[in-house]
């Protein structure tokens, strides 16, 4: 049995990682594109394109592993029988289900590996990645550029005249308050701070005046500083089990969290029935394995839409049980009644 599980494993490897490189490297190039689109909103290095493509990793691999492991099962089963390889097997005495147990091993690793990446690793890339989006959203949003008039700093109206690393020269900022009194300051110098996604205005010596209906006001500063209190583009992030804990109240992340449990253990689900369909005689059947694989993957992953949308924790266990016990009928009826 040792050298039947070495031999499935060694031919599984190297199936696997044919079909898993180059469908990583097809996903990775889709990310990529739509990291490169928001380029054109925010300006970014090329390491920084990196480090946003680098949080994008853990959802890559998640998304890919699934779908390489049934196309790989289905593969190299179906070659093997092909080329009789199988029959051999069978012929020496080796049950067809006992084929499965070192299958089974492998789907369980797998599995394992999915729900470390989705319920560990996922919430905390997937929060990094929106944080450094926002970050970087918000350095555009207040980007001012020098002799430019109708710029925007949330409610006000800025106008510089010169900026040199974040520090303005000839400042003038215009707005008008919640009494529709028309306020302007001017400053000689000022910068822009950034306190954990909290934009300011920072104005160094400089006038200011109000202007109502029948009054004007005038006071002079040394220091002024300005907030935008309608946008905060910081970003808190939370541990891992405070991640989950808010899906108890937030049905559309309680519903995410099934989906990927369901997602994460389609390598177990599905075993049987792609050995169902994949372990054939090749003197009276057909392989279709490209058939095989995309039914089975359509059929597991439309499972896992409905749940992403509609489901509950008794969905999740009914179609969970549902798949295993059909995927097992069909290998007892197609497979081991025979071998």
């Amino acid at each position: 049995m040792v050298s039947v599980r070495s031999y499935l494993s060694g031919n599984f490897t190297k199936t696997f990682l044919t079909i898993f490189i180059p469908f990583f490297f097809i996903i990775s190039l889709v990310y990529l594109v739509k990291i490169s689109i928001l380029t054109s909103k925010i300006q970014m290095s090329f390491s920084e394109l990196l480090q946003l493509f680098g949080y994008s990793v853990p959802t890559i691999i998640f998304h890919t592993i699934p779908i390489s492991f049934i196309a790989a099962i289905a593969t190299m089963l179906q070659r093997l029988s092909i080329d009789n390889e199988l029959i051999a097997l069978f012929s020496l005495g080796l049950p067809s289900r006992k084929l499965l147990y070192p299958l089974t091993f492998v789907a369980m690793l797998f599995a394992a590996l999915l729900l470390i990446i989705s319920f560990l690793t996922m919430p905390q890339t997937n929060q990094l990645f929106n944080a450094f989006k926002n970050s970087k959203k918000a350095e555009m949003t207040f980007n001012i550029v020098p002799e430019e008039f109708g710029q925007k700093f949330g409610r006000y109206y800025i106008y510089i005249s010169d900026e040199k690393e974040g520090k303005f020269k000839k400042t003038v900022i215009y707005y008008q308050d919640a009494n529709h009194s028309d306020q302007i300051i001017s400053a000689n110098s000022g910068e822009m701070l950034n306190k954990e996604g909290v934009f300011s205005l920072l104005l160094n010596n400089g006038k200011g005046y109000s202007f109502g209906p029948q009054s004007m006001h005038q006071i002079d500063f040394q220091k002024l500083q300005t907030y935008d209190t309608f946008l905060n583009y910081g970003s808190e992030l939370y541990g891992v089990g405070d991640y989950w804990m808010q899906s108890m109240n937030d049905d559309q992340r309680k519903r995410k969290m099934l989906f990927y449990f369901f997602i994460s253990i389609i390598p177990l689900l599905a075993l049987p029935m792609i050995a169902a369909f994949s372990i054939i005689n090749p003197r009276y059947q057909q392989g279709h394995s490209f058939i095989v694989i995309g039914g089975i993957i359509l059929l597991f992953y439309f499972q896992g839409s409905l749940l992403d949308k509609y489901g509950t924790i008794s969905t999740l266990a009914l179609l969970s049980i549902l798949s295993l016990a059909l995927g097992v009928w069909l290998f007892v009826k197609r497979v081991h009644r025979y071998f």
